[in-house]
This record gives C-alpha cells, sequence and structure tokens, in this order.
C-alpha cells in the first residue's frame, strides 16, 4: 500500500501495518510524540489497522485533534479510578473538552475536593500498570448484553438509542471497560500529569427531569512544567477577576437589581471616555463620520431586517401607543435609516458610518459573567456602504485598523472565516461572492486563518478577530461582515455613473467588540494596572507631614491645569500606609513631598512597576507624564 503523508511525500507499506508501525519506521520521535492518526480526514487510534492507500497525519499534543485525544483517554482513566475505589458507582460520559475533560458519576459517595488527591494516586498506578486500550467492535445486542451484566446503566440507554443495525465499539484496559467511540492513546501509560480540578452536579443527559450525577473536572499534559504552567495561569486569573478589581478599584459594579446590566463608577467611566476618546480620533483619521441612532425602534424595521424571524428570542419589546416595539439587539437597521435620509452618488461611496450603540440582548442568567457576557453592552459599531469594486480596499482597511488597535493594547490575535449558517437568508450565489471576497482580502494581507463552516451571521458571512490576552485566553472582539441582503431588504440605492440606481454592498464591523466586555478584558489582561493614559487616578501626591500640604497641593494644581488626574493623601495616618494603598489602587505615580522637595521644588518619584525614582524637579515631572499620556505610551 502506499502512504502520503503531511509532506506530500509517499512511501510503500506491506498491508496489515498500524498506524504507530509505520510512524516507527518513519521516526522514533514522530512515534514517541504521536498521539493519534488523521487517515483520510479520519481521527483514528495509532493501533489500528491501516486498510489501503490514502493520506496519513501523524497529530501530537500541539494539535486540537491530539488534545483530544489525549485527554479523552484521561477522562476513561479518572473513570477506571474511580471505579476502583467505589466500586457501586456507575459511570455515564466523560467528554474532552477546551482546556481539559470531565466524567459523570452516579455514586453513593459524595465527592469532595478532598477525595481529589486519592483518585489521582490511583490515576498514577493506572498509567504506571501501562494497560494497552484495546478497541472492541460490538453489535447492539452484544453490547447490550455487556453492560447489563455490569449493571451500567447509563450505557445501556445510550445504547438502546442507538439503531439496530449499529456497530458499537468499547475500549478495553485492565479491568475496566468503557462504551466510546474512540480513538484513544495506545496504552494508560502515554498518559501523564491528570489533575483534578472541581466537581460540580450535572442532569443526566442535561435534562433536569434526570438524576442528578457527579461532574468531575480535570485537566492533563503531556508535561508536568505545561501543568503546572496552566495550573499558575488559573491562579492568575482568578487574581486578575475584572468583577473582583472592578469592585476594589472602583470602577464598576453587578447588582442584583440589574442582573447583566452594569453599573459604571466614577473612575469607571474615566476609563470608558479615555478609550473612547482614543477609539473616536482612529477612526476620524479612518474617514469615519459619527452617529447615533435610537434605542427603541417599531417592531416593522426588525421584521424588515429579519431580525424578528432571526432573532426575536433574544430581544426585548415594549408597546408605544399600542404599536410593537422592540429594544435594538444590533445597530445595523438604525443605521441603515440614516443612509437612506439622503440621495447617494457613486461618487460619495465608500461611505462610512460608526456609532457607539448601546444595544440590549436577552441571554440566560446563566451565561451571564461580569462584563463578559451581558444584556446591555454599546458596540462600537460601524457600516460601511461601498461600491462592489471598493469592497477588497474597505475590508482590508479595517483589517489594518483592527490589527492597529490590538497591537497598541499589546494583544496577539487569531482570525477565523465564518460561513453560510442554515438559516441564512438570500441568494446562496451572492453568499458564495461575499465569502470569496473575505478570502481574498485575507489573503492578499497575508493573514493567517482558520474556517469557521457555517457560523457566519444570517445575513452574511464573517470574519472574526479572538485577541488573546496575557493569561493566553482568547475573546472574540473585533468582526466584519459583508452583506448583500439588508441592502436588498431595504431597498439601498446610490446613482451609478451610467445614470441608473443600483445596490451598494454594506460591511458590518466592530473593532473593540463592545466597550463593556473590552474594558473587562483590559482589566484582567493588565491586572486593573492599566497605562498612565487609560489610570482613573494617574498621580496621587502625599505629603510627609502637615506641613508640606500646601506644597502637595500646589504641584496637584499644577498637573490638574495640564490635564492630569491626581489626587491628594494628606491624611494624617503612617507614609507607609499610604504608599501601600496607592499601590493597592494601582496608581501610575506616587509622589512623596517631604521638605527637602519643598525647598528645592522637586518631588521623590515613585513609579507602580519600577518602584522608587528618585527626586526630580516638579516642572520636568509634569513635561514627563504630560508626554506619556499625550502619546498614551503603553508602559
Amino acid at each position: 500500500m502506499i502512504l502520503t503523508l503531511k509532506d506530500g511525500s509517499q512511501r510503500e507499506y506491506a498491508e496489515d501495518m498500524s498506524f504507530l508501525e509505520v510512524a516507527k519506521d518513519i521516526s522514533e520521535k514522530l512515534a514517541k510524540n504521536a498521539l493519534a492518526a488523521v487517515w483520510n480526514g479520519k481521527v483514528c487510534g495509532l493501533n489500528e489497522k491501516i486498510a489501503g492507500d490514502g493520506t496519513v497525519e501523524f497529530v501530537d499534543f500541539t494539535s486540537e485533534i491530539g488534545k483530544t485525544v489525549y485527554r479523552h483517554s484521561s477522562s476513561h482513566i479518572m473513570a477506571q479510578a474511580v471505579k476502583r475505589l467505589w466500586p457501586d458507582t456507575k459511570i455515564a460520559i466523560g467528554p474532552a473538552i477546551e482546556k481539559g475533560f470531565y466524567y459523570d458519576f452516579d455514586s453513593s459517595h459524595v465527592f469532595t475536593p478532598e477525595d481529589f488527591p486519592i483518585i489521582e494516586k490511583e490515576m498514577e498506578k493506572i498509567e504506571k500498570e501501562n494497560y494497552p486500550i484495546i478497541r472492541h467492535e460490538l453489535s447492539r445486542d452484544e453490547a447490550l448484553n455487556r453492560f447489563r451484566e455490569q449493571n451500567e446503566i447509563y450505557k445501556v440507554e445510550l445504547i438502546e438509542n442507538l439503531p439496530e443495525d449499529a456497530v458499537i465499539s468499547t475500549y478495553e484496559q485492565g479491568e475496566f471497560t468503557d462504551l466510546c467511540a474512540g480513538p484513544h492513546v495506545p496504552c494508560t501509560g502515554n498518559v501523564k500529569n491528570i489533575h483534578l480540578m472541581s466537581v460540580a452536579g450535572a442532569y443526566w443527559r442535561g435534562d433536569e427531569k434526570n438524576k442528578m450525577l457527579q461532574r468531575l473536572y480535570a485537566t492533563s499534559f503531556p508535561k508536568k512544567s505545561e501543568l503546572d504552567d496552566y495550573i499558575n495561569k488559573l491562579e492568575e486569573a482568578k487574581r486578575r477577576d475584572h468583577r473582583k478589581l472592578g469592585k476594589e478599584l472602583g470602577l464598576f459594579v453587578i447588582l442584583d437589581e440589574g442582573p447583566g446590566f452594569p453599573f459604571f463608577m466614577p473612575k469607571g467611566m474615566v476609563l470608558r471616555n479615555e478609550l473612547e476618546s482614543y477609539w473616536r480620533e482612529e477612526h476620524q483619521k479612518a474617514g469615519y463620520d459619527e452617529i447615533k441612532t435610537p434605542m427603541i425602534l417599531s417592531r416593522s424595521l426588525w421584521e424588515q431586517s429579519g431580525h424578528w424571524e432571526h432573532y426575536k428570542e433574544n430581544m426585548y419589546f415594549t408597546q408605544i401607543d399600542e404599536q410593537d416595539y422592540a429594544i435594538k439587539p444590533m445597530n445595523c437597521p438604525g443605521g441603515i435609516l440614516v443612509y437612506k435620509q439622503n440621495l447617494h452618488s457613486y461618487r460619495d461611496l465608500p461611505l462610512r458610518m460608526a456609532e457607539m450603540g448601546l444595544v440590549h440582548r436577552h441571554e440566560l442568567s446563566g451565561a451571564l459573567h461580569g462584563l463578559m457576557r451581558v444584556r446591555a453592552f454599546t458596540q462600537d459599531d460601524a457600516h460601511l456602504y461601498v461600491l462592489p469594486e471598493q469592497i477588497l480596499e474597505e475590508v482590508t482597511g479595517i483589517i489594518k485598523l483592527v490589527d492597529s488597535v490590538y497591537k497598541k493594547f499589546g494583544f496577539k490575535y487569531f482570525v477565523e472565516l465564518s460561513t453560510r449558517p442554515e438559516d441564512a437568508m438570500g441568494d446562496p450565489a451572492l453568499w458564495d461572492l461575499a465569502e470569496e471576497k473575505l478570502r481574498e482580502a485575507l489573503e492578499v494581507l497575508k493573514m493567517d486563518y482558520h474556517v469557521n463552516e457555517g457560523d457566519g451571521a444570517f445575513y452574511g458571512p464573517k470574519i472574526d478577530f479572538h485577541l488573546q490576552d496575557s493569561l493566553d485566553r482568547t475573546w472574540q472582539c473585533g468582526t466584519i461582515q459583508l452583506d448583500f441582503q439588508m441592502p436588498e431588504k431595504f431597498d439601498l440605492t446610490y446613482v451609478g455613473e451610467d445614470g441608473e440606481k443600483h445596490r451598494p454592498v454594506m460591511l458590518h464591523r466592530t473593532v473593540l467588540g463592545s466597550m463593556e466586555r473590552f474594558i473587562g478584558i483590559l482589566t484582567e489582561h493588565f491586572a486593573g494596572a492599566f497605562p498612565t493614559w487609560l489610570a482613573p487616578v494617574q498621580v496621587k501626591v502625599i505629603p510627609i507631614t502637615e506641613k508640606q500640604k500646601e506644597y502637595a497641593e500646589e504641584i496637584a494644581a499644577k498637573l490638574k491645569a495640564e490635564g492630569v488626574r491626581v489626587e491628594v493623601d494628606a491624611r494624617s495616618e503612617k507614609m507607609g500606609y499610604k504608599i501601600r494603598e496607592g499601590q493597592m489602587q494601582k496608581i501610575p505615580y506616587l509622589l512623596i513631598v517631604g521638605d527637602k522637595e519643598v525647598s528645592s521644588g522637586q518631588v521623590s518619584v515613585r513609579h507602580r512597576k519600577f518602584g522608587d525614582q528618585g527626586a526630580v524637579l516638579a516642572e520636568e515631572f509634569i513635561q514627563r507624564i504630560v508626554e506619556e499620556i499625550q502619546t498614551r505610551a503603553m508602559e
């Protein structure tokens, strides 16, 4: 048989070889790191035999497929350990999930975190026993008989829901057998460093009418250093939690009186306004005009746009003068009405209209999470109306704007192209054209991107930007949506060079995504220690004694005159206490003034990150911090 490898090279092998044998023939290192094989597009276990010619790629833990196989195998090891320790336990399901895996158990034993080290120790034993993980294929009746004998009632239920002629696979490791489609790693010794994270309740099959099971969450990594790094980042994430920092720093709160509706405090509004000012400057430079549209618009508008049909479950409604209205979940229909207020010529296009638009969407209470998932948020929206021949230039221009903003804040990001969904409206041929144009823009800019099939908006395909924060977490923020449908539904036109009416193409886009989420991300990214230009309080002046209070207030007045946000802490507290408090508030600069500073016209500068900077002339410090703020330096 002839195998084609990932690099395009071909090798010939005897029939009936396993993937593991082929991997060993290619390279011992490849065989050592490989976790599974992708054979003609199908994920296979390394112990499986190869049947005939085809393409093969070996995947390790650096690939998402490899992580899934590794962690799904880890879940079987955890289930085996639990069954050994508490034999009356019934096993349900145990899939791999992002960053780890879980397994659901029905047990008379109530799991607590105190059990985690005991389970981990038993898992280590199973890893050292190095059982081969063997796949068996059974008929439906054979599988039912086997799991009925073992009194595994949840497995029996799963099998009963399969077709009569289904070929069912199980995986055996030592005394433990699980119902599973697989694939898995070759043996239990291939898995290392399993760490239990938490326990929670979970209804069987997600149905609250069913029994509540116990779900053990865990993760695993091939290297101990990778596991340690992951755990450290989880601890750091708790320390950086924007909900905690938002309250401690007086930025924002979420209250029981308004679940999902954030309250921004005075300091939070300073941060927000600075961010909006930066956004406006960048958009003015990029040729955008700013508009503002109403929050409440008539039902007929939302029916015309398609939101009533496709998005009604996520909308809020009201009545005015006995007529139905909706609170806007999106800004685009309002922006379209602005476009329609004037006749447009081809010479007017591209027309770029930006809006800081407050929208409301009904999110389930269980999905709400601080500023990251809310019911009311402000999108930094924009809608561009362009000629067909301008699409490429405008899309690449948006991508460049997104790139410059993310780089400003030090974010890495990755790009996803989402294609036509099942509920798409409009002509499929226009969808194909729209997808082609977005691909072309990404390829012109030589950008790496992943295709997310079927996840476009109902009116057009889109490019999504997922930024990566300092803890390597990703957040979907910016988006570009190419839309041929809305101009058709709203009869948007421009007068072409030929004097006839034509349809513009519409681009929907955000850069920050939503102000709320972006502020939440920034809070965690910087751990509340914002760059000076964003910091709610930029300087705190601290006189050593009451005698220097007047001088401290003079310095503060000079700073305020230059637009610097400054406070004076003249309380009769110990100096160490006041300095520590300033550090806890994450103020960029603390200025200490005593008799020496008063007599010399200086200030002793203490920087939040770099510590004691020594004494400098007050005028020199003011000049320096003003330049830092005006250039929006990121430290």
